[in-house]
């Protein structure tokens, strides 16, 4: 399988009061001394979709050296953003080969409104991008298809998550990577891996969850995923065997915090 290491950023969050610039100038910084083989953007880039803060955001996505891949998140979305999004930014959905790595990259957004969903009608497009051979697969959206530990009442996921994780697994894909709820986290439901990413430059941070992003690094028939935060080290969050589906899950504290 050919080597990757691969960034997983999410929810930059310009224009919001918690938006941190050093932090996000900071993540741009190490991101180009790591020498990433490509940059994953889970979305929300934007805090409301205005196109002052796509203009923010870019300012920043434009300084990292590596290939970016970006889909638009629920806040990317609000106030007709999907069309600064897509003149700014470029399409709402990807689909590429990183030697036999395919990564397809989705929009799970939904206009206005905090939840979202694939769609039936673009199920079929996803078995065609994964029919391809591929000794491994990555699929990519904003929205989470699990609940998360520590993000309060369970609500705003994917709407068809149960269709979606049985087309995933039709497909054979490997590893789903997304963001939104600002809390990293890893899951293995059955072969397939589900990885959720913190959010890289925003103090709208959940318990003690802190800014982070993550680093998945494949070296042959293992992939690992760290947790990487600006300023400071990284840790481990899970290794895994995709040949086997076995793994090692690392000891990550879940936040506290009361339901609203």
């Amino acid at each position: 399988m050919t080597e990757l290491t691969i960034a997983h950023i999410s929810d930059i969050h310009a224009g919001s009061p918690y938006f941190v610039p050093s932090l996000m100038d900071r993540v741009v910084i190490e991101l180009n001394e790591l020498k990433p083989d490509i940059v994953l953007c889970a979305g929300d880039l934007t805090e409301m979709g205005f196109r002052q803060d796509y203009m923010t955001a870019l300012e920043y996505l434009k300084r990292i050296e590596a290939p970016l891949v970006v889909v638009p998140g629920n806040h990317d979305s609000r106030n007709v953003g999907y069309v600064h999004f897509e003149e700014l930014i470029g399409p709402r959905g990807n689909s590429l080969m990183m030697g036999d790595v395919a990564i397809v990259a989705l929009d799970s957004s939904e206009p206005d409104l905090d939840y979202g969903q694939i769609g039936r009608a673009r199920y079929g497009w996803l078995r065609e991008q994964y029919a391809r051979p591929a000794a491994f697969r990555i699929f990519m959206l904003h929205h989470h298809l699990l609940p998360i530990p520590g993000t309060g009442r369970e609500r705003s996921m994917v709407l068809d998550a149960g269709d979606l994780l049985e087309v995933l697994q039709e497909c054979r894909v490997n590893l789903v990577l997304s963001g939104h709820k600002h809390v990293p986290y890893a899951w293995r439901l059955e072969h397939l891996f589900v990885v959720n990413a913190g959010t890289c430059s925003s103090l709208r941070l959940r318990g003690n969850t802190k800014a982070c992003y993550n680093l998945i690094r494949i070296e042959g028939d293992r992939v690992q995923v760290a947790r990487k935060y600006p300023f400071h080290g990284e840790e481990t969050l899970i290794d895994f065997v995709p040949s086997t589906g076995s793994f090692d899950k690392y000891i990550c504290p879940v936040p506290q915090e009361e339901s609203r």
